[in-house]
């Protein structure tokens, strides 16, 4: 197939690419570069089923594939509330520009939705099932992610409904690996990069908030297998259900680097959610889909790859 993937040159894209491209597929890669990066994609160049495209996908677009995966808009609360109109139009515009696309030349359209939409879950509502609407703060500075990826939901759900489209969603959890950026502000990069550089690593809060983490292998698996069934259209939770604290992450990073770093603590953001933890059973009983990756063993290749980014000062 030809399939475009929007936010290509990301963390998440980029793996994507690798994975389509090893399954014999035709990739335009769409990517603005606000966070997405060159170096992602770079050992791709030179494949003659492989296009890079500079775009916005704010702006409109008319491409001929089979197949659209919307991954484009940056993730972490560093980039995403950096210029937040800009990423809630991203979000948005970005959806109708997919969408449009797809109605145009008949394509499946995938929506790489987050696991934010829930916000800070009632405590009732452990771990979060796709039927759980949420418990999102509409005015507060983390809104121009949450919403804007609610309201991508929102319009896919209604192209499907009214034009049928053919849509998938996915609900990521957070997700980790090589190729995030060493500045994005995530937990996991954060903590990668503090301890290899020997800083204090800093924890919001007493550390007692729980995170699922997921490496970005087990969750581009679940991705394709998504895309490719016909049983649903989601949305569907793509995680890791195993739940740690964020202390405990603190201290398998410190002890997986063997770094003398420090534990410091600071205030808790804004609406920062207490808890989240996947209910994936809908992926198990559809997809067949579980993680396979541990925390422990997919730290090692992520610490490989800052350490390797860090010494080369990129």
């Amino acid at each position: 197939m030809r399939i475009l993937i929007t936010g290509g040159a990301g963390f998440l894209g980029s793996h994507l690419c690798d994975r389509l491209l090893g399954d014999g597929h035709e990739v335009i890669c769409m990517d603005n570069f606000f966070t997405g990066r060159k170096r992602n994609v770079q050992h791709l160049m030179a494949n003659p089923m492989f296009e890079l495209m500079r775009h916005d996908v704010t702006d409109p677009f008319k491409v001929e594939v089979d197949q659209i995966y919307n991954l484009a808009c940056p993730a972490s609360p560093v980039h995403y509330q950096h210029n937040p109109i800009k990423t809630i139009k991203t979000s948005v515009m970005g959806a109708i520009n997919c969408l449009g696309s797809a109605k145009r030349v008949n394509a499946r359209v995938f929506q790489a939705s987050t696991s934010e939409v829930y916000g800070d879950p009632d405590p009732s509502m452990h771990p979060q099932p796709e039927s759980y609407w949420g418990n999102v703060n509409p005015i507060g500075i983390r809104s121009c992610y949450d919403e804007g990826k609610r309201a991508a939901e929102t319009l896919f759900m209604d192209y499907h409904r009214q034009n049928g489209v053919d849509i998938r969603i996915v609900r990521i959890f957070n997700t980790y690996g090589p190729r995030m950026c060493p500045d994005d502000g995530r937990v996991v990069s954060n903590f990668i990069v503090q301890a290899l550089q020997g800083h204090d690593i800093t924890i919001y809060g007493e550390g007692q908030q729980t995170r699922s983490f997921c490496y970005c292998d087990d969750l581009i698996e679940g991705f394709v297998r998504l895309m490719n069934q016909d049983e649903v259209i989601g949305p569907m939770n793509i995680g890791n259900p195993g739940e740690f604290t964020i202390l405990e992450l603190a201290q398998k990073v410190i002890a997986q680097t063997g770094s003398q770093s420090k534990i410091i603590h600071q205030a808790l953001p804004s609406d920062d959610p207490k808890q989240r933890q996947p209910d994936i059973r809908l992926a198990q009983k559809v997809l067949g889909w579980e993680p396979k990756v541990s925390l422990d063993e997919g730290l090692k290749p992520t610490i490989a790859y800052f350490d390797k980014v860090l010494s080369e000062g990129k």
